[in-house]
Order: structure tokens, then C-alpha cells, then sequence
């Protein structure tokens, strides 16, 4: 009931244009290493300075218009040039959506055309998030069409599709990042249970450490880490086909840990104003995930935190009175 009263917010754009305007004030800032380029190549430099490297985000919801699309790839474009004028460690993650995707196919595969050519030109990967259902397929065909001319390309798996297994073996010479999955699904695409979606996820590391190219295993669950390193010892698996990832602001502990035992470690960095759906998704993700988020910013966002209960709690009354019409 909670996760999908989360799930509900991350939508809502009603909400999503207030966190516009009125900023970082409900814990996000914890899990957002800043609203401008500046600020966030300030908070990669902390964390190469850790023994970690990065993979920035720029945050973008609810793109229908071209002229916002069109703003979303010169950000991204001078986030890449950014990395290499103070030559950190450091890559892209972007949503097709953010580029046009409900808008146009051309005009989207463009837009990534152009990032991923002049990321290209600076040795810079690319990696594609992975979306909802709708976003699926077309996100699969513009990978495929900008691999023919570009090796520095790579996209995501989400354990709880069924169709994942198929994907993994498809796309195995790519650098593959493998996460469990952050949207609300249909059980006609995904998987449904947590058992279910865990299973499929370790199999699908497995595979991919025995036969991919590299793997970015994306986890803050410590039994699956465990579990990984004593597959990748039992394998002779060299550290150099996989690194683990973590989102920033979560288990930080854990992060430096898994450095300085040499692991190679990446933080996807998240960064701007349209913070407000990825931190929604993030909270329904997992009860583990919120319970970290409330730790951190409960005793210094105490409004804000019983306003977003307090909102929570009236969708929840009303999708129950919806659920009782129908």
C-alpha cells in the first residue's frame, strides 16, 4: 500500500512542479548531490577523493515539450564537457524520456545522437536508463541504432521484467548496469514478488559476470553483495569486469567500504531541480531505502516529513474510496 502510494506522488505533476519551486525542502538534498552542475562536480571530486567513481544524472520528469528537451540535452552536454575540463571520474546516465521520448522517436534518437557523439569525442561513456514499460522497446532500438557508429554506449536491465533473461544475452558485449526495478509494473510484463524479482536479479549477475562484457551491479542489499563476492571468488572473476553501485546519500558507510577493499565502486549522482519523481521512486522502492532517507532528514525536516505523511495518507483514502466505486 505504501510503495504505491509513493508511486502515486512520483507522477503527480501537480507536485512535481511545487518541489520545482520550492527546492530541496522535504530530505532530498541528502540524496541529491546538488541543483547546479557547479555543486555537483564539486560533490564528484569528494567521492574520487574516496576511491569512487561516478555516474551523473541529470534529473528530468514529465518532458512533452521540444524546447525542454532540447534544454535537457545542453545540460547534459555541458555536464560532459564539465567532466573533462576538471578531468574527474566520472560518466553519463539519461533517460530517453527526458530527450524527447514521448514526443518523437527521430527527434529523441537525434538529441542522443548528438550527446553521444561528442561524448565520443571526449572518451566519456554513455549509459541509457531504462524506463517504464512504454519506454522499453524504443530505448532498446535507439541503443541498437547508436551502437553501429559508437562503442561507448551501454544501458540497463531490470531483473523484474520476464523479458530480462532475453535481454541480458542480447546485449551481453555492452556494459550492462543490472537493477532490480524502480517502477510500478503490471504482472502481464513483471515479476511481482520480492522473491521472484531477487532470484531473477542474482541469476541475472551471475550470467552476466560469467559472460558479459562489464557488470555495474546497482545494490544496496548486503546479502546480495556478499553473495556476489564469494560468486566472483568462486569464479576467478577479475575485479576488472564489474564494479558495485549505490545511489548517493545511501549506505556511504558501505561505500567507502567496498573502495578500500578494491573493489572498483560507482555512485549514480543525481543532480538538479527536477529532483522530485526520482526521490519518490526511490522511497517506494524498497521499506530499506525510506527507513535510510528518515534517519537522515527526519529530526531536521520535521514538517515537511508529517506533510508528506499527511499528503500520503489522503491518497490513500482517496484510491481507497476509487477502489470501493468501482
Amino acid at each position: 500500500m505504501l510503495k504505491d502510494i509513493f508511486m502515486a506522488l512520483s507522477e503527480n505533476q501537480v507536485l512535481n512542479g511545487a518541489a520545482k519551486k520550492y527546492g530541496l525542502k522535504m530530505g532530498a538534498q541528502h540524496v541529491v548531490a546538488g541543483t547546479n552542475i557547479e555543486e555537483t562536480i564539486e560533490s564528484i571530486k569528494k567521492l574520487n577523493a574516496m576511491g569512487i567513481s561516478c555516474t551523473v544524472d541529470n534529473l528530468g520528469e514529465f518532458v512533452f515539450e521540444k524546447e525542454e528537451a532540447l534544454a535537457a540535452k545542453e545540460q547534459i552536454i555541458a555536464v560532459i564537457e564539465a567532466i573533462e575540463k576538471h578531468q574527474v571520474d566520472a560518466h553519463i546516465s539519461l533517460k530517453p524520456s527526458q530527450l524527447g521520448l514521448d514526443i518523437d522517436y527521430e527527434f529523441t534518437f537525434n538529441n542522443l545522437k548528438e550527446i553521444v557523439e561528442i561524448a565520443h569525442k571526449y572518451g566519456t561513456f554513455i549509459n541509457i536508463d531504462m524506463e517504464s514499460t512504454k519506454h522499453l522497446q524504443p530505448s532498446f532500438d535507439i541503443l541498437d541504432e547508436l551502437s553501429k557508429d559508437y562503442d561507448n554506449v551501454g544501458t540497463v536491465i531490470q531483473a523484474y521484467f520476464y523479458r530480462a533473461s532475453e535481454d541480458i544475452q542480447k546485449y551481453k558485449n555492452f556494459r550492462l548496469r543490472i537493477v532490480k526495478g524502480a517502477y510500478k509494473e503490471p504482472a502481464e510484463y513483471a515479476y511481482q514478488t520480492k522473491e521472484e524479482i531477487d532470484k531473477n536479479y542474482v541469476e541475472l549477475i551471475e550470467w552476466h559476470l560469467l559472460n558479459g562484457k562489464f557488470t555495474s551491479i546497482a545494490t544496496h542489499d548486503h546479502n546480495v553483495i556478499n553473495h556476489v563476492k564469494q560468486f566472483i571468488k568462486d569464479n576467478n572473476i577479475s575485479n576488472d569486469k564489474f564494479e558495485f553501485q549505490m545511489l548517493y546519500g545511501f549506505r556511504t558507510d558501505m561505500q567507502q567500504q567496498l573502495a578500500n577493499e578494491g573493489y572498483n565502486f560507482c555512485t549514480y549522482v543525481p543532480f538538479g531541480q527536477d529532483w522530485y519523481g526520482y526521490f519518490m521512486r526511490r522511497l517506494a522502492e524498497r521499506p530499506a531505502n525510506m527507513n535510510l532517507v528518515v534517519k537522515q532528514v527526519f529530526n531536521k525536516n520535521t514538517n515537511t516529513m508529517i506533510g508528506l505523511a499527511a499528503g500520503a495518507f489522503a491518497l490513500g483514502r482517496i484510491t481507497k474510496k476509487r477502489n470501493k466505486r468501482k
